[in-house]
């Protein structure tokens, strides 16, 4: 599994425990615990946790624009591994350098991560939502 890959799974599991405990473990510790379980030896810590502090700052901002993207869903009848999918891949999308992470690979990877760790129809949910955002960045630009 490539280390970004890998990463990534790490922050789903990690936000996916903080999330069932209704936010309230420090996330830091869960992070701190899920590396040394699934990723030893992964040398680029920094992305896992960009990414895990950017979406903590911008929970409230990426819970709207779940809302938006999906109205038909309220963000607590999204199941749980789909709804932090989504955090992962909307912070990449909309926060992350896309220099870095161009936005089809942040789509793609949450897209993975869905099938991966959800249900059967998951990918295409995640898809939805996210190329959703992403044709609406597209005519903003």
């Amino acid at each position: 599994m490539a280390s970004r890959h890998l990463s990534r799974s790490i922050v789903l599991q990690s936000l996916y425990e903080w999330d069932f405990y209704k936010q309230k473990p420090i996330l830091k510790n869960i992070v701190e615990r899920n590396i040394k379980d699934f990723g030893p030896g992964l040398e680029d810590l920094d992305f896992i946790w960009r990414l895990v502090k950017g979406i903590e700052e911008h929970l409230p901002q990426l819970n709207k624009i779940i809302e938006k993207a999906a109205p038909e869903w309220p963000i607590n009848q999204i199941a749980m591994i789909d709804r932090n999918v989504l955090r992962i891949g909307l912070f990449e999308l909309l926060y992350a350098d896309k220099e870095e992470v161009p936005p089809k690979v942040a789509i793609n990877e949450a897209i993975e991560l869905a099938k991966t760790f959800s249900g059967p129809t998951s990918g295409k949910f995640v898809n939805g939502v996210l190329g959703t955002v992403y044709k609406e960045l597209e005519q903003k630009n």
